[in-house]
């Protein structure tokens, strides 16, 4: 059999085992590089590579051969294993994202803790006028019972004056009530001394 032959009885087996699919997105594995081919199983010649992580279109599948025919960022339409294809980006796709996202979240961090110490200088600050506030008011109530002490005391003396005025005038009216009184008694002793006597004989001739 001519060799021609032989390859196109490949061809017919490898067209017959084709699958197809609707086109989906691949990722090239974590490597290097990869090499594609012009067909669907290693016996096609390598017609260049793909780097890792480049996005990729699946055209179709190759059930038998495990091949996949992929077109990639420049258009062109080549060969590569099935293995060699993920359905999720690569880490090497991946890791600028994840360390944006990282950023992002460390900013996001430090915001957090740059508004939280913010927030706890703030509380610190109320929390020492308030204390001012409430020794400022210790210190006026303090000073506030020193003054009602002190104007109890004034109280106390002024009863004491008042009482001592209230037993002057008391005794003062004893002592001229008793002073008036002892006046008529001597008065009345005295008077009738000083009255002439008027004698019988001029009663009868009156």
């Amino acid at each position: 059999m001519k060799k021609s032959h032989l390859i196109g009885l490949t061809l017919l087996t490898f067209s017959v085992t084709l699958s197809a699919h609707a086109e989906e997105k691949r990722y090239i594995s974590d490597e290097l590089s990869t090499w594609v081919r012009s067909g669907p199983s290693d016996d096609y010649r390598l017609i260049g590579t793909v780097n890792a992580g480049d996005e990729v279109t699946l055209l179709q599948t190759n059930d038998n051969s495990k091949y996949g025919q992929i077109r990639d960022a420049n258009g062109r339409t080549t060969w590569i294993p099935l293995a060699q294809l993920s359905e999720q980006p690569s880490l090497r796709t991946r890791v600028p994202e994840l360390e944006k996202q990282v950023k992002d979240l460390t900013d996001k961090l430090t915001n957090i803790d740059g508004s939280w110490n913010q927030r706890t200088a703030d509380m610190q600050k109320k929390v020492a006028g308030s204390d001012s506030v409430i020794n400022g008011l210790k210190d006026e109530n303090q000073k506030l019972k020193n003054e009602l002490v002190v104007a109890q005391k004034k109280v106390n003396a002024a009863n004491v004056q008042l009482d001592d005025k209230q037993r002057t005038i008391i005794m003062q009216w004893f002592m001229y009530g008793g002073g008036v009184a002892g006046v008529g008694l001597l008065l009345g002793l005295l008077l009738p001394h000083m009255i002439p006597r008027r004698k019988k004989s001029d009663r009868w001739m009156n």
